[in-house]
């Protein structure tokens, strides 16, 4: 069974089809399907970015499409960046753009205020089925500088808590067994798994 994986960013995409993959699901990425629509995440909430590129690509395409929209909520910053996560530094910035102005913006706090955390959600959209959606987070904190050379976007900054880690030092096996977007898959992988015989 093909499912749409409502992304260009082929490291979400690594994650998605590591998991997807062990069930027999044949996940592909926007890359792969060039005529796909771009679509604007300009919703305030991380579950209305991820229901818009959901239900605009199931449309577009035919296909059932797993869309998510995730970022860092970090408590000193009052939940910033948010849903604004990957255009932080501004609208083509870079992970390492993002990263400096995050560790210039916590550059006061001391490390014991700087809890935040990874905020995923996701959405099955389903043409003529509706959509299912979900949520994962993973609580942690913020670093005063990378730590890792695995990973991408905030991932080398992201102490998790109950760990000596950061999501950029762990091995992918690792990273999926907690991450809020696997959380956010494996609560929906029963909605996918039903599309195999639907």
């Amino acid at each position: 069974m093909r499912l749409l994986v409502a992304t260009r960013n082929a490291g979400k995409l690594r994650e998605i089809r590591d998991l997807l993959g062990a069930e027999g699901i044949e996940a592909v990425g926007l890359a792969e399907l060039p005529d796909a629509p771009e679509v604007e995440e300009d919703a305030d909430t991380f579950l209305g970015n991820a229901r818009r590129k959901a239900h605009t690509l199931a449309e577009a395409t035919g296909l059932p499409v797993l869309a998510d929209d995730s970022g860092l909520a970090v408590e000193a910053l009052g939940g910033k960046p948010g849903v604004w996560s990957a255009r932080y530094a501004g609208p083509d910035a870079t992970d390492e753009d993002n990263n400096r102005k995050l560790l210039s913006e916590l550059s006061a706090i001391a490390p014991e205020g700087r809890g935040a955390a990874f905020v995923c959600a996701m959405v099955l959209a389903v043409p003529g089925n509706g959509e299912f959606t979900a949520e994962g987070r993973v609580l942690g904190r913020i670093l005063q500088a990378p730590r890792g050379t695995r990973g991408f976007g905030y991932d080398p900054l992201f102490l998790v808590e109950g760990t000596d880690w950061t999501l950029a030092e762990m091995e992918l096996a690792e990273k999926n067994a907690l991450s809020h977007r696997a959380r956010a898959l494996r609560a929906l992988l029963p909605r996918v798994l039903a599309l195999r015989g639907a």
